[in-house]
């Protein structure tokens, strides 16, 4: 159907037409559109889109009048009821209106916030100057300058780290260095600004300026360092070159005198107090210099002659002090203020010793000194020690003393030794102990091997110790024909026990001396009324050298006898006064390193308590049973054991009051006349092992237990089992 018929069919005509036409292409092309539309058509357009805005919010499909109304039905199916569209009517009622724009306006250009005024070109007052940005209110400009931009931005570099930001929010990746502007375009857009592309532009250029700035004030900075470390660097080199110069001036000087020193040592005029007073002269005027060029080593080479022929013919060992001043002014003129030197093998004093001292001492000690008489070379030694560096004097002790004291000690027999001997009657007080003179033989030596070895220790220390192995070597060699009687065992060994290390020593005490000093005392006999002492002192003579544990065994066996004695005597209706005295007769015999021992006291204390027994009438303990414990009590124990064996009981039930099992069969063992003592580095399952007569047993204490050796393993036994074990012993032996 053609468009014309089509109108007249809804009673439309042509004009309708044209007006169409032509509110589409303003809607389409704005202001661009063709400008021949007349002021009554708009008119005319305007007044039907304000009635077709009124009629649709009066009755909403009301534009469907021309057509069957099949959008209506289908909303109204759906719950339409009128009013905007989705759930809370939210939706717009009326159309987007088409808003025009002054001639030549852009998209950009800002509407009118009144909706109302009619959008015909003869609504909207003409103005020349609507494209130009509306003006604001003047803001009070503020300007930065150079010099207060740099303070500023060099305390936010101290204050802030300098990060890069990466921004990837848009379609190309941005490297910040702050977030100042990280969201500059929205800030813009939300707050209308102005032309902001000329603006970012503007800004672009500030920070440029800016950099140029920062960069043009860094390179000032760096200017200014570099002009101030030149000036150093000129006043450095200033300060050198003065150096440099009075360094040459120095140098001229000391050559001078050196040349002068030369032609007096050509011509046999120079002296060795004159070269000293020279160098020191050098050494107090150019301290730096003298060190610098060495002239220690010069001045050493000019002196060597002069020592040579002051230290010749000389014989350290008559003469030990020759020549010690001279060496002592020198030493502080080679060695300065470096003491650090004196032990440099290379340095001027050690090379001019080397050359001047130590032959004249190879040549005294290797022809003339004897090892046995130390004194001529101990006194050189403590002369020189003080002057001597160490180099030097290790060479002294290594090459010529050590070979010498070896060779000696090699050549050392005990057996050929003059030993002059001459007796010293000790007075003894007859009223406390009457005896007979006790004469004992005082050998004097008269150059044991100790004297002209001992004074050696300091100086050679641990290189000694192949002659001590020497010297034990032949002291056994000689000791195993000693008797006790001969104190000169004493006088050759007791110097050694602080020289000889312990194990070495004790060894030495226990092969060959305790056991002969120890049948010494099972010889001494205890008479009160005619007491000999000599045994007694011989074994008191070797208290301070023994070590002590072995020295309290031998004191043992004289207590054991001394209480014997003591019980008897007491047992006969004694004189508790000539008791008393014969108690502290013998207590002051005892040296006072024993009476401070604990274990010499307790056993004077036995003995004491004995006396104090019998003076109070009581029954006196018979030795070798603990005190304050009767026979009766041991007796009655002794019973209680063997009803206990009778009964079966494979467990001792003998378990006194105040004894331990121990102390048991140690009075059990005292009754049959058995030995009973431990076995030294022996035990069994943490237990010591004891010998009981023939037979060996252990003890444990806590279980009240007795176990002796059968064959090959341990067997649980009584006390009447150990005397039947102790019998079959000795018959297997027979």
């Amino acid at each position: 159907m053609d468009e014309p018929q089509d109108m007249e069919r809804f009673g439309l005509d042509n004009d309708y037409g044209k007006r169409r036409q032509k509110r589409k292409d303003d809607v389409l092309y704005g202001v661009f559109a063709s400008g021949d539309i007349d002021s009554s058509d708009s008119y005319e357009l305007s007044k039907k889109r304000r009635l077709a805005k009124k009629s649709s919010q009066a009755a909403s499909g009301s534009f469907e009048q021309h057509t069957k109304g099949i959008g209506l039905k289908l909303l109204e199916k759906m719950g339409y009821k009128g009013g905007g569209l989705g759930k809370n009517e939210q939706g717009i009622v009326a159309p987007i209106e088409a808003k025009l724009r002054p001639k030549n306006m852009g998209i950009g250009f800002k509407h009118e916030p009144d909706h109302e005024k009619s959008l015909a070109p003869s609504s909207i007052p003409f103005n020349d100057k609507l494209w130009s940005k509306q003006e604001a209110p003047l803001k009070k400009k503020v300007y930065i300058t150079a010099q207060g931009l740099l303070p500023k931005k060099q305390e936010q570099q101290g204050i802030q780290a300098v990060q890069k930001v990466f921004d990837m929010r848009g379609p190309q990746v941005r490297v910040l260095t702050n977030l100042e502007n990280l969201n500059a375009e929205e800030e813009a857009r939300e707050n209308d600004v102005s032309m902001p592309e000329l603006q970012h532009n503007f800004k672009l250029i500030a920070d440029l300026a800016e950099l140029d700035i920062r960069k043009l004030d860094r390179d000032l900075r760096n200017e200014r360092k570099t002009v101030v470390a030149l000036q150093k660097e000129k006043e450095k080199l200033q300060k050198e070159a003065y150096h440099q110069k009075q360094q040459i001036h120095n140098m001229e000087e000391i050559v001078s005198v050196l040349d002068q020193l030369g032609e007096k040592s050509s011509v046999g005029s120079l002296t060795l107090e004159s070269l000293a007073k020279s160098v020191e002269d050098l050494q107090t005027r150019y301290a730096d210099d003298y060190i610098l060029c060495n002239l220690s080593c010069i001045a050493c080479s000019y002196a060597l002659p002069l020592f040579i022929r002051i230290f010749q013919g000389w014989d350290p060992l008559q003469n030990p002090t020759h020549g010690v001043e001279v060496v002592s002014t020198w030493r502080k003129l080679l060695l300065g203020r470096d003491s650090l030197n004196f032990d440099d093998k290379v340095s001027p004093y050690t090379q001019l010793l080397m050359e001047v001292v130590f032959p004249a001492v190879r040549i005294s000690g290797t022809n003339t000194w004897q090892a046995r008489d130390p004194e001529p070379m101990l006194r050189f030694m403590e002369s020189w020690e003080e002057f001597l560096p160490p180099p030097v004097l290790q060479i002294i002790l290594d090459a010529i003393i050590m070979p010498k004291l070896s060779a000696a000690v090699d050549s050392w027999d005990p057996r050929k030794e003059t030993i002059p001997v001459h007796e010293e009657t000790i007075p003894v007080d007859r009223k406390t102990i009457p005896i007979h003179e006790v004469t004992i033989p005082i050998h004097e030596e008269t150059n044991p091997i100790h004297s002209w070895i001992h004074p050696w220790i300091p100086f050679l220390g641990q290189k000694l110790e192949n002659c001590y192995h020497t010297i034990r070597n032949k002291l056994a060699s000689v000791l195993h024909a000693w008797q006790p009687n001969d104190m000169s065992a004493y006088d050759r060994l007791s110097p050694w026990k602080t020289v000889f290390d312990p194990a070495s020593w004790e060894q030495l005490m226990v092969r060959y001396i305790i056991p002969k000093l120890l049948a010494a005392m099972h010889d001494l006999q205890i008479k009160p009324p005619n007491q000999r002492l000599d045994q007694f002192y011989w074994v008191r003579t070797w208290a301070s050298v023994i070590p002590t544990h072995h020295m309290l065994q031998l004191m043992d066996v004289f207590f054991d006898k001394w209480q014997e004695v003591l019980y008897h005597w007491l047992c006969s209706n004694p004189n508790f006064e000539e008791v008393t005295k014969w108690y502290l007769g013998w207590k002051e015999l005892l040296l006072p390193e024993l009476q401070a021992n604990e274990h010499i006291r307790y056993r004077l204390h036995v003995g004491l308590h004995m006396m104090n027994q019998a003076v109070e009438g009581l029954e006196v303990a018979q030795p070798g049973l603990k005190e304050n414990l009767s026979y009766r009590q041991f007796e009655t124990q002794k019973k209680g054991a063997v009803q206990a064996q009778q009964r079966g009981s494979v467990k001792l039930t003998m378990k006194p009051i105040d004894m331990t099992l121990k102390e048991v069969i140690e009075i059990h063992a005292q009754q049959n006349d058995l030995l009973f003592k431990p076995k030294p580095g022996r035990t069994q399952d943490g237990h010591q092992i004891y010998s009981f007569g023939n037979i060996s047993i252990i003890i444990d204490s806590l279980n009240q237990k007795v176990f002796a050796q059968t064959e090959e393993r341990w067997s649980l036994v009584s006390l009447e089992q150990l005397l039947e074990l102790h019998i079959r012993s000795g018959l297997r032996r027979h």
